[in-house]
């Protein structure tokens, strides 16, 4: 018979289950297509999706700790530096096999490393 394991035997650091309950916002989906066919900052993004500007910059952070975002390139504006957030996925799929689900991340095809 099947046993679930206790929650607290989960492995929290676990980064695939960091990146598929960063998923599982729909904030975090809705930013992460936003930023899938080109560079935003974090004020267009905030205008377009109706987010609080901290709440961009909160999930922005995480999604760049995850490696899911990354900044394509910075501009200067009142003198500020703003950055440019670009997704570095294009498609995620999540399978549940045995007690661990497996993911599978594949690279956004209008990222480019480095330009």
């Amino acid at each position: 018979m099947y046993e679930k394991p206790p929650i607290l035997k989960l492995k929290e650091f676990d980064v695939t289950q960091k990146i598929i309950e960063a998923l599982s916002n729909v904030y975090t989906r809705a930013i992460l297509f936003s930023v899938r066919d080109e560079a935003k900052g974090v004020n267009q993004i905030s205008t377009e999706l109706e987010i609080s500007i901290s709440s961009v910059y909160k999930i922005l952070t995480h999604l760049e700790d995850l490696a899911l975002v990354t900044v394509e390139r910075f501009y200067v504006e009142d003198r500020k530096k703003v950055k440019m957030y670009r997704s570095r996925i294009g498609r995620v799929e999540i399978f549940m096999t045995g007690m661990e689900p497996e993911l599978m991340l594949y690279p956004n095809s209008e990222y480019r490393n480095g330009s």
